[in-house]
């Protein structure tokens, strides 16, 4: 599946229009082809938790292999004015722009991987121009996967190897929330969807069941499931709160009882509202009563991972769940929160020129460098992250060291394994990355979570994962804002 699939007209304006601005400038000043790098991370972990989940690559290379402005995108730049009334941008850069084909070097960290704050998500290097056009699109991808897989993750963590299946289109932000909401729910555990659309789009398995209306369309709740059960005899779970929830599983029983002779399959019941730890206890005991023990109980209604928690921890008899706004929309976060800054630019002398982004707040200070992530691991999984700089030497001791506490520190010990995160993606505008099958990557987001020690991945106050700066790394930023700061890094 491509991106441009859902999207037929060009991309290439699927930014802000300081970016345009910027790359403006970098051309009048003879930057344009200036080798310069950006690094894309996120600076906290979303949800309070623990952990993070990387997703959306797959958008991201399909967006940079058709980077290319079309005539009626170069059309509308030439159209747009400043406040003098002069065409904002010469004819001569959108020339510039007519004939650029996207050249940057671009590594990444595959989907599915656990990570963790301060971390390059995505490392680009390569025109300054390029590299600085593309932040808008990298962010918007990577940010709004990443937060739904995390999401995803979490709330499949919390059912204990139940099925849950993706409800939320309807309450999703919009068709492309939609979408990608759902293709990144499954890259973080969920097991199908509604939407059949992203069914269609991404492969992945669809379920569904009925609504109200649909028992509302009948004289009778008894006649509904009769005639549901008939069109769908081997695919029925009938949706039982419409008018009385424990009356509904009766009348479901007896409409399996009727059609059974006819070779109905009865594949269970939906709960939707009220009190879903005793409804679901006591509709398990009917179905039981009744002979049907393999048929599944399902409950929706604004569930999470806290919610989902709490039910399993109160003997609800629920073995599957329908997510659906909580999921999609990431209801108690909004955003993610990533950013993407530049942390080198080349010299003319051909020397790295390291660049930082100072702020009164710690955390939102960046990390200059040619930036990669080293996961170090055991047999019992993953222990430490270390981000370090490429460009320079590694110190034969290797210590790393918290940003946000430079007391808290970890050395790794002489031996440890260990593998870099961030893999080739684009070498000089050339994909050299083969893009999984989104079942890898749905497989290797459990695989990656399995590895995690469970204290980090619990909902409440979680244990805090070691990841920080090579020790070197961090001194050298250190004696970079003073340095910035106008102060003596001698003393």
């Amino acid at each position: 599946m491509k991106l441009n699939d859902i999207y037929a007209s060009s991309l290439a304006l699927l930014t802000d229009l300081y970016q345009l601005t910027m790359a403006y400038g970098y051309w009048k000043q003879g930057m344009a082809e200036r080798e310069a790098v950006f690094n894309l991370y996120f600076r906290k972990n979303p949800f309070g938790g623990g952990y993070t989940v990387a997703a959306g690559l797959e958008y991201v290379v399909n967006y940079l292999q058709e980077l290319q402005f079309r005539e009626d995108d170069l059309a509308y730049l030439a159209s747009l004015e400043g406040n003098a009334g002069r065409p904002l941008f010469e004819t001569a850069f959108l020339d510039y722009l007519r004939n650029m084909r996207f050249s940057c070097t671009v590594d990444a960290i595959p989907e599915g991987t656990a990570v963790f704050p301060g971390e390059p998500l995505v490392r680009v290097r390569g025109p300054l121009l390029q590299a600085q056009l593309i932040e808008t699109p990298l962010l918007t991808i990577i940010n709004f996967q990443t937060l739904i897989a995390t999401k995803a993750a979490r709330i499949t963590d919390a059912a204990k190897g139940d099925q849950v299946m993706e409800f939320g289109m309807r309450r999703a932000q919009g068709i492309d929330g939609a979408l990608a909401a759902t293709r990144a729910a499954y890259v973080g555990g969920a097991d199908a969807t509604s939407n059949l659309l992203a069914g269609k789009l991404f492969d992945i398995p669809v379920r569904g069941t009925h609504a109200h209306s649909w028992v509302q369309a009948f004289d009778s709740e008894q006649e509904a499931f009769e005639a549901y059960g008939k069109a769908f005899p081997k695919d029925s779970v009938f949706l039982v709160d419409t008018y009385d929830t424990l009356e509904g599983v009766r009348h479901a029983i007896k409409t399996a009882q009727k059609l059974q002779p006819l070779g109905f399959v009865f594949g269970g019941i939906r709960l939707d509202s009220g009190d879903l730890t005793y409804l679901s206890v006591e509709a398990r005991k009917l179905l039981d009563a009744a002979g049907f023990t393999d048929a599944s109980i399902v409950a929706s209604n604004d569930l999470d991972e806290h919610i989902i928690t709490s039910l399993k921890s109160e003997g609800a008899r629920i073995n599957a769940w329908g997510v659906g706004t909580r999921m999609v929309t990431a209801y108690d976060q909004p955003a993610l929160g990533g950013v993407y800054k530049l942390a080198a630019i080349r010299q003319d002398n051909g020397d790295w020129d390291y660049k930082i982004k100072l702020s009164e707040q710690r955390a939102k200070t960046s990390t200059p460098g040619i930036l990669q992530v080293r996961r170090f691991y055991d047999g019992d999984g993953y222990q430490a992250d270390m981000i370090y700089n490429l460009a320079e030497p590694l110190p034969q001791k290797q210590i790393i060291v918290d940003p946000l506490d430079s007391t808290r520190r970890k050395s790794v010990a002489p031996g440890t394994r260990y593998k870099d995160l961030l893999e080739p993606i684009f070498e000089q505008g050339k994909l050299v990355y083969t893009l999984p099958d989104l079942k890898a990557i749905k497989a290797k987001t459990k695989t990656e979570l399995n590895l995690l020690h469970e204290s980090i991945r619990r909902y409440l106050n979680p244990h805090s994962y070691p990841a920080g700066l090579e020790e070197s790394l961090h001194q050298y930023k250190i004696n970079l804002i003073l340095k910035l700061r106008g102060e003596n890094t001698n003393a």
